[in-house]
């Protein structure tokens, strides 16, 4: 027996002996009766509740934001812990680093179902903050609704629910860079039958031709000579995004709190202006994405019997990518094509038929169904068991369009996955300690299914190479919350378990340059989080509060984008890289630190800081033949891992008029430099970043109609992300929001 078994064995004897002292005290204080002069009734609310049941995670409330122009990540990349890796500006790929884990281990849910479900035409780069609750980050073990195939932690956005009033919200803005966005959300109950419906929409259009100076962007001349860095305005860079999402089902009724049934549709038109680097510029590559998904939703609280609930969500949706890369010359970031020297005349410069290597037209069809469900049970007070289960299957298909015989020569495969967890939640010594005890068992199934034309004796002959994997694993955890006083929380976690790369890291995903990669193993993690909460701390007018925590995460064969070696290379130009692959890194260690407080002032001033470092490090003392690894300590290159925001709001009454309400903002952030290459030269660092955003919204005195203008990047700062591609300058943004109240 492990000392982790044993540890985890302990707390349950420790659990249960604290279970039946209770239930005793529980007996003789209902045979007591006392005489109530005065009922106070304090309850926590939701953000508290999630903050302090021991799990390392931090809320992000919504309701203000969105009255201005932010979008969903922009929220995120404020976060403590959280950068959001985004390549170039609106409607870009986007990848989330929660202190120093990202990929398949960290899990992007909409209300508890993975988002890539839904396609990349609605996910959190598009959907905007008035159609979110509120945002769930944790870092580490999670609840057990989110229970999956991860370790690194999952955002988890909860889209609004509350029907217990009609009503209405539109929202347009326009700003730089030609971005429009519009959305409309509405909620419906009738209160005899319980029937309630809600539904919400967006559409999303810019055409993201902001300015780009830094070292990245390059001009290649006749003589193939590379220039850098060169200013230059983007383009082929469109982004078109549509989207809407309705339910209609029942609340609060005999047989369910909540019953829904509903459609969740999007398209989108995106440009691909360059490849995982910004040297080569494309023209005419793009793709175009579409989904329809149909959902159900069912939760009910004293589910057949007392004190056992039951929830389930499911979705199946279809989605389909149409890539095409058809044009045959190369161009620079002037927009001109490239010219070359050939018998002492310049001429134009072809490529092998597509911007991205040879003429592309394809299409990828994915049939995706995602389940989970979960009973729990109410063994008594602040004692709760629960059985969860998760299948989730993609069946995807890819065609090469330019192939009349792309139908019979399909490439078929699937990824299949079974969850089972069990959870144990107990509030022992007076409600005062929580802890979470977690264990799971997955089994994963890959199957792909490869067609290609054999001649044989002058008789062209299809054959269907197959290729099959299986493997199951299993993991555990725990969390603990202990209330040391009324306010301060002692927060800790620990979880061991594996990953099991998706379907776009093995398979390949060509819209987004990413190679497909079969060999991929599984990534184990083990990690440790301890930290501390101290909730709002009242001295009159003044209120604080505070957050830290410290964790340790261990990983092997951890899965990442391949970076550059620069041992491979001959020059720098050697490292501007168009495609990538996911592969297994090796042993890996990160330790760090997270930590944010906030100050209020009469409910008017709101500030807060936070701050993130980790050192993520190769840990790879042997390379493969058997001599000591040059990258041994390290830094895992393309990963920002020291960050800093801070936020200002303060509100003003009566302006102009009474009873309206001016908000001002202030946000700043900082991020640390960090390397995109093995073997950190110095050509190949990303500078460290400082940027201001200035926002002001005027709600008049109706409380209907809110305007609001921001400035992002105020000093038009030179930002970058993801392998060293800069970020949008300077913008511009003015938007309306309007609600309808009790519309019927």
């Amino acid at each position: 027996m492990t000392k982790y078994q044993l540890v985890f064995l302990l707390c349950l004897v420790l659990q249960y002996s604290v279970l039946s002292q209770e239930k005793k005290t529980e007996i003789k204080k209902t045979q007591e009766h006392e005489i109530l002069n005065n009922v106070v009734v304090k309850g926590k609310s939701q953000k508290k509740k999630v903050e302090t049941s021991g799990f390392a995670v931090n809320i992000i409330q919504t309701k203000e934001a969105s009255l201005t122009n932010l979008t969903t990540n922009e929220l995120l990349d404020r976060s403590v812990g959280v950068r959001v890796r985004q390549n170039g500006g609106l409607g870009s790929n986007v990848e989330y680093n929660l202190n120093g884990m990202s990929g398949s281990t960290i899990g992007i849910f909409i209300d508890g179902i993975e988002v890539s479900t839904y396609g990349s035409s609605f996910n959190l780069n598009n959907i905007p903050p008035s159609m979110i609750e509120r945002i769930e980050v944790y870092k580490g073990v999670l609840p057990s609704h989110l229970t999956g195939d991860y370790v690194g932690g999952a955002i988890n956005v909860v889209l609004k629910k509350d029907v217990s009033q009609n009503t209405a919200n539109a929202a347009i803005s326009y700003g730089s860079f030609n971005t429009f966005q519009a959305d409309l959300s509405a909620t419906y109950r009738d209160k005899k039958s319980g029937l309630s419906f809600r539904g919400s929409g967006f559409y999303t259009y810019t055409d993201n031709s902001f300015e780009t100076w830094g070292r990245s962007t390059t001009y290649v001349n006749e003589l193939q000579q590379i220039i850098r860095p060169y200013r230059a305005k983007r383009f082929n860079n469109t982004y078109k995004g549509v989207g809407g999402r309705f339910e209609v089902g029942y609340t609060d009724t005999k047989w369910a709190d909540q019953f829904f049934i509903g459609y969740n549709g999007s398209s989108n038109y995106t440009e691909i202006p360059h490849g995982i680097t910004m040297a080569v510029p494309y023209v005419g590559r793009f793709n175009e994405t579409e989904s329809h998904a149909l959902l159900l939703n069912y939760n009910k609280k004293d589910f057949l019997i007392k004190d056992l609930s039951l929830t389930v969500n499911a979705v199946r949706s279809e989605r389909s990518t149409y890539l095409q890369d058809t044009v045959g010359f190369a161009y620079n970031w002037d927009g001109t094509i490239r010219e070359i020297i050939e018998f002492g005349e310049r001429v134009p410069l072809q490529t092998n038929g597509g911007q991205q290597g040879q003429k592309t037209i394809t299409n990828t069809d994915r049939k995706i169904t995602n389940a989970r469900s979960n009973l729990g049970y109410m063994i008594a007070s602040g004692h709760r068991f629960s059985l969860n289960h998760k299948y989730e299957a993609t069946d995807r298909k890819d065609e090469d369009l330019l192939n009349p015989s792309s139908g019979d020569l399909a490439t078929k495969s699937l990824v299949s996955k079974h969850i089972i967890s069990m959870n144990y939640e107990a509030e022992t010594f007076n409600r005062k300690l929580k802890t979470n005890f977690l264990g799971k068992y997955t089994t994963n199934r890959t199957n792909q299914t490869k067609s290609e034309i054999e001649i044989t004796d002058g008789t062209n002959t299809i054959v269907k190479n197959k290729s099959t994997t299986s493997n199951y694993n299993f993991g555990y955890g725990a969390t603990m919350s202990y209330a040391v006083m009324k306010n301060l929380f002692i927060i800790g976690s620990t979880e061991n378990s594996y990953i099991m790369p998706t379907e776009s890291q093995l398979f390949g995903a060509a819209e987004i340059n990413i190679l497909p990669n079969l060999l991929l193993e599984p990534e184990k993690n083990i990690n440790y989080n301890l930290g501390f909460r101290y909730e709002v701390v009242d001295f009159g007018s003044h209120k604080v509060s505070f957050y830290a925590n410290a964790f340790w995460r261990n990983g092997f064969e951890k899965i990442t984008q391949q970076a550059v070696d620069v041992s491979e290379i001959q020059e720098e130009s050697d490292a501007d890289i168009q495609t990538t692959r996911y592969v297994n890194l090796g042993k890996t260690q990160a330790r760090g630190f997270e930590a944010e407080v906030t100050y209020i002032y009469k409910n008017r001033l709101n500030a807060s800081f936070n701050i993130s470092q980790f050192n993520n490090v190769f840990k790879q003392e042997i390379d493969t033949n058997g001599t000591q690894h040059s990258f041994f300590g390290q830094q895992v290159p393309n990963e920002p891992f020291f960050t800093m925001n801070a936020n200002f709001q303060y509100r003003f009454n009566d302006v102009f008029q009474k009873k309206s309400i001016l908000n001002t903002y202030y946000n700043t952030g900082y991020v640390g430099k960090y390397y995109t290459v093995w073997g950190q030269p110095e050509w190949s660092v990303t500078p460290s970043q400082f940027t201001h955003d200035l926002g002001i919204s005027y709600r008049f005195p109706s409380g209907k109609l809110v305007a609001s203008m921001d400035v992002k990047n105020l000093t038009n700062a030179e930002l970058y992300d993801n392998f060293r591609i800069q970020k949008p300058g300077r913008g511009l943004y003015f938007k309306l929001n309007y609600t309808f109240n009790k519309f019927l």
